[in-house]
Formats: structure tokens, sequence, C-alpha cells
């Protein structure tokens, strides 16, 4: 397939042959465990036609919207962009992008359901038919937070797609999402395979070179928030695929310049102080977990993702980079050892 054929695909696939999430021939575009019981709240409040056309593979709903612009690529019918809305509140704005018009039209039908049961007068969402590879409709640095749940995967323009997601953000901002990565580089027969590119599975990228790319393009330090095998129950799904291994991973990209290449000790202490919705703890990746009022050892490159983005208020991080001790070794948090996050889940779908 060429790209406009890898795009009619998808547009097809999604916008007319599945009519809902039980279509799916594979659990791939499927989200992995249970949501986190802040967001299951939410998701009460989303219309049961915009659940019933679900596609995604996680749960990519970041701490700290309250008040922030964020887009979320890839939008569908819009159950992440109505879980948002909440989460950022009406002071807050969302913008879906998404190309297919029968999905958005389901969002927009429902627009003005969800933002009665919200309690909103104004809408805080926008909705935008176009591709991901291409977000003009949004300026340069001035959003707060880009999610995306299994969608950078069909995009035949990752390069494109990352490039875009770093120009549109503040600097401090972040590109928070779920996708389905490979565990190797896969063949054409795979990759342009018309049902296993649709299936996310064709385009899943080897994790390997994505977080290169993610480097490339402005994410120099890529966390890791959790990951889920993916099993594919459909044997000639499986037969297609051969021997390769296809993992749902949630990533957290923050865009902060002068990062270091790796972990490094300045000596800096980073207090969490319970202040965000998560409560008690805070979970940046999957081995820094912070417990509210508990002193933990950080390096640089954390240090930075908790003093110069929305997370500054949250935290007390004493000391600087004046004075280096050498390499860090980067293991889990005091707090991550005794709650462990559980960032292994099976998928269940």
């Amino acid at each position: 397939m060429n790209t406009d054929a890898v795009r009619e695909n998808v547009q097809d696939y999604y916008g007319r042959v599945l009519a809902r999430s039980a279509d799916l021939q594979t659990n791939a575009c499927c989200a992995t465990g249970a949501p986190p019981a802040r967001i299951a709240r939410l998701l009460e409040n989303v219309h049961p036609d915009v659940l019933d056309r679900f596609y995604g593979c996680g749960f990519p709903f970041p701490e700290a919207l309250e008040g922030a612009t964020v887009v979320d690529l890839g939008c569908g019918t819009g159950r992440d962009v109505f879980v948002l809305s909440q989460l950022v509140g009406p002071t807050g704005h969302v913008h879906g992008v998404d190309m297919t018009a029968e999905q958005l039209d389901v969002a927009r039908q429902t627009l003005d359901w969800h933002m009665e049961r919200f309690g909103y007068s104004t809408p805080n969402v926008t909705l935008h038919q176009g591709y991901i590879e291409d977000l003009s409709a949004i300026a340069d640095a001035s959003v707060d937070v880009v999610v995306s749940n299994c969608v950078v995967n069909l995009s035949p323009f990752k390069d494109r797609v990352m490039a875009e997601i770093a120009r549109i953000l503040k600097p401090g901002g972040e590109f928070y999402f779920s996708d389905v990565f490979a565990d190797r580089r896969l063949p054409d027969a795979i990759a342009f395979d018309p049902i296993l590119h649709a299936e996310c599975l064709g385009g899943a990228m080897y994790e390997a070179d994505f977080l290169s790319l993610a480097r490339r393009t402005g994410f120099p330090d890529p966390r890791q928030v959790s990951r889920g095998a993916i099993t594919i129950q459909n044997p000639e799904i499986e037969a297609r695929v051969g021997a390769a291994r296809f993992t749902s991973v949630t990533l957290r990209l923050l865009k902060l310049a002068g990062l270091d290449e790796q972990c490094e000790d300045y000596g800096q202490i980073a207090v969490y102080r319970g202040t965000l919705p998560t409560g008690a703890l805070f979970h940046l990746d999957d081995h820094h977990t912070f417990e509210a009022g508990r002193p933990e050892r950080v390096c640089g490159n954390t240090a930075a993702m908790l003093t110069d983005t929305r997370f500054a208020p949250h935290f007390d991080v004493v000391g600087d980079k004046r004075v280096h001790y050498g390499i860090f070794d980067c293991g889990p948090t005091m707090a991550a050892a005794v709650y462990a996050t559980g960032a292994e889940t099976a998928s269940c779908c």
C-alpha cells in the first residue's frame, strides 16, 4: 500500500467496517486492564454511543490537567476527549483531531449532551477533521499536553507526527500516550497488510526505533509508565504476524531542553507535596513513585521533570546542577519499592 492507500484503508476500516469495539479482530486496539479509579468515575459520564465505538490500547490521562490546553490525536468518537474535558475543567480546553468523518460525527452529535452533563455553560471542546501529521490548525507552543491512544502506529509519517507534536507543545509540555510497539522491524508483508495495519499491528514501530525518533525530535528522556503484552486470539492473524510480538506501552515524553543523555547525580532531592488528584502517591513513570512528604534522591533529568513542567507547584526540589557527583543509579525510588506500580499488566479485552 502507498501512503494514500494506507490512509484510505484506515478510514474505511474505522468509518465503515467497524460498527462497534467488539468488531475488532485482535485486542491490540483495546485498553489494557481496568482504568484508574479517578478515570472510571469520569467514564460514567460519557455517552454510551461514544463508548460503544472506542478503539484504544490504554488510558492516557496524565495528572495536573486542570486549566490546561490538551490535544487528543486520533480522537475518534471522543471517549478520551470527553474524559479530558472533565479533567481540564471549564477553564481548560481540549482539541480532538481525527481524519474519519464517521467517527467525528458521533463526537459532534453528543457534544452538547456532554457539556450539559458536565455543567459547562460554554463548550471546552473543539473537534477538527484532519491528519495527525498536519496540526496547522493549532499554533506553535500553545499546548500544555498532547495525548494519543493507539493512533500513532496508524500513521505512515510518524516522523512528521512527532515533529508536529514538538512544534505545538510549550516548553515543558508533555506528550503522554499509549500505543502498540513491536519487538522487531516488521517486513512489508506485515507492515502493509490491510487488516494487520488497521488492527494496529502492521504500523507498530520497533520500540527502539521509536525511542530514537523521540530523542531526535526534542524528547531526550522518554519515560515508560506501563506496558502490557498483546495477545492475538485470531489464529489467521497470528499466523500472518509469525514470530513478531507486540506490546501496548504508555509513555511520558517531556519537551525539556538541556537534559543529560543519561542519569547524572547532582545531589538533588525531591519531596512530593501530596497535592495532585492522585493523592498521597504520584507515579512519574514505572520506577519513579513519590509519596507525599517522603524525600527521594533524584537524577538531574528527573529533577527537571518536576521543576520545569506543570508539576512544579506539587514538588519541592532541593539542590541544583552546580556540583556533579557522577553517574546516577536511576533505580526505583523508595516509594516505588514499597508501592509497586503494576507496570507489567496483562491485556484483557
